[in-house]
């Protein structure tokens, strides 16, 4: 069994086997600047720069496992790369969306529909009843909603279904009903916690559309009230 002394003189040669040549010499080099993005990402807050030092980690290690061949640093690496990659970019565009929808003043929710998942429903299906648990929010693609408590439709292009999303007690307060054909979208909470633990810009924004949807709700019923004729 090897014991420390002799493990830390075998680290020392093999480090001085690899210091005599120049791949040996990238090898390590590309080792320590892996190393070095892998520790600075322990001081970031936030899941973009992660994963951008974490693409960093990876090409570093892929390069010290091609100049000092390893094979299982080479697969380990070469697996993790495009992955890291991938959900980097994607996060970038998230963050491009939901700056593009406050500028924009945007409530409509536009912004999360790449993220949601299409359903197509027949006329007089029902997609939550009052009472129901709301564990979705969704968006109107095609046709029209009816609120059957309040007879009320509403029209193509509108998210609907956030405020008892968010409700303490999470109950939908009406029902939902396809008052003809209709391609809804929806997403869950599941979805949309990832979302928010990988850009918290994405829960403000989605805290401005509730506040903004609620805020509408007001003025609509302020307007109401005002054209009421007093008795």
């Amino acid at each position: 069994m090897l014991q420390p002394n002799d493990i830390i003189d075998l680290a020392i040669a093999t480090a001085r086997g690899a210091l005599a040549t120049p791949n040996g010499m990238l090898a390590l080099a590309s080792a320590g600047a892996a190393a070095a993005f892998s520790v600075a990402g322990t001081f970031v807050k936030t899941m973009i720069p992660l994963r951008w030092l974490a693409v960093g980690t990876n090409v570093g290690f892929l390069g010290y496992g091609l100049l000092f061949p390893s094979l299982p640093m080479l697969v380990l690496h070469g697996t993790l790369l495009p992955i890291n990659v991938w959900r980097a970019l994607e996060m970038v565009k998230l963050t491009r969306r939901v700056t593009a929808a406050s500028k924009r003043g945007d409530v409509s929710g536009l912004w999360l529909k790449p993220y949601m998942k299409a359903r197509r429903m027949k006329a007089g299906e029902v997609l939550f009843r009052k009472g129901d648990v709301a564990d979705q929010l969704y968006f109107l693609a095609e046709g029209e909603i009816e609120f059957a408590e309040i007879g009320k439709t509403m029209p193509a292009g509108s998210m609907f279904g956030e405020i008892a999303f968010f409700a303490p007690d999470r109950r939908r307060t009406l029902t939902a009903r396809c008052a003809g054909d209709c391609r809804v979208l929806t997403i869950d909470e599941s979805t949309l916690l990832q979302l928010y633990y990988q850009n918290p810009e994405f829960g403000f924004e989605l805290v401005r559309l509730v506040a903004g949807r609620l805020t509408a709700d007001v003025q609509r019923l302020e307007q109401r009230l005002q054209a009421t004729p007093n008795n």
